[in-house]
């Protein structure tokens, strides 16, 4: 078994406040990565820090671009096994999108249109949460996601387990101490119905 990592994120920009308004989710974006210290972490994000109007595929990291400019991003991170098969899926459906990049865009119209449980969307453009639901469909990990999906959805599914919860900038994985998450009750399987 292998595992991923799916990462909620809230920057406090107006766009992400706005999300969380009509989404009523503590968390306004989503994120997925192929390993714990999140070094090859994707999305549908901002391209340029200071332009949310100019987003497309973005390979994101903790320390750079929009998570550095945006110091207080709160996170809650959390891993969910899967198979060797499913791993690989996810590994070649993101170098697809790495490698054709500049012929996805980002579904802006799609993003607010699920704030009003409606579905807007055309070939190759994804907002976040749509894009994370497109990988882990394509990869054939099943998740009973909603059609319309938001970001705060992603932490519905089935043996979650939470990894930390705080200041993105603060989380090092070499530093999750599993014992200590046990003792602040911050690591459970989600199925256990307590997040």
């Amino acid at each position: 078994m292998k595992k991923i990592y799916i990462v909620l994120t809230h920057t406090g920009t107006l766009l992400s406040k706005l999300v969380k308004k009509y989404t009523k989710y503590d968390f306004s974006h989503v994120s997925i990565a192929l390993d714990i210290e999140l070094k090859e972490m994707y999305s549908f994000g901002r391209l340029r820090p200071s332009n949310p109007f100019f987003a497309g595929f973005v390979h994101e990291y903790i320390d750079k671009g929009t998570f550095k400019r945006f110091y207080n991003t709160t996170a809650k991170i959390y891993s969910l096994e899967v198979t060797e098969e499913q791993y690989n899926k996810i590994s070649r459906i993101i170098e697809n999108f790495k490698n054709e990049k500049d012929e996805y865009t980002f579904n802006i119209i799609g993003l607010f249109a699920a704030g009003f449980h409606k579905k807007i969307g055309k070939d190759h453009s994804f907002y976040c949460a749509e894009f994370v639901k497109y990988v882990m469909d394509n990869a054939g990990i099943e998740t009973n996601l909603p059609k319309i999906i938001k970001p705060g959805d992603f932490k519905e599914i089935d043996d979650l387990q939470v990894i930390y919860s705080g200041l993105l900038r603060k989380y090092n994985s070499s530093k999750v101490d599993v014992k200590e998450l046990l003792r602040n009750n911050l690591l459970y399987p989600k199925k256990e119905g307590i997040i």
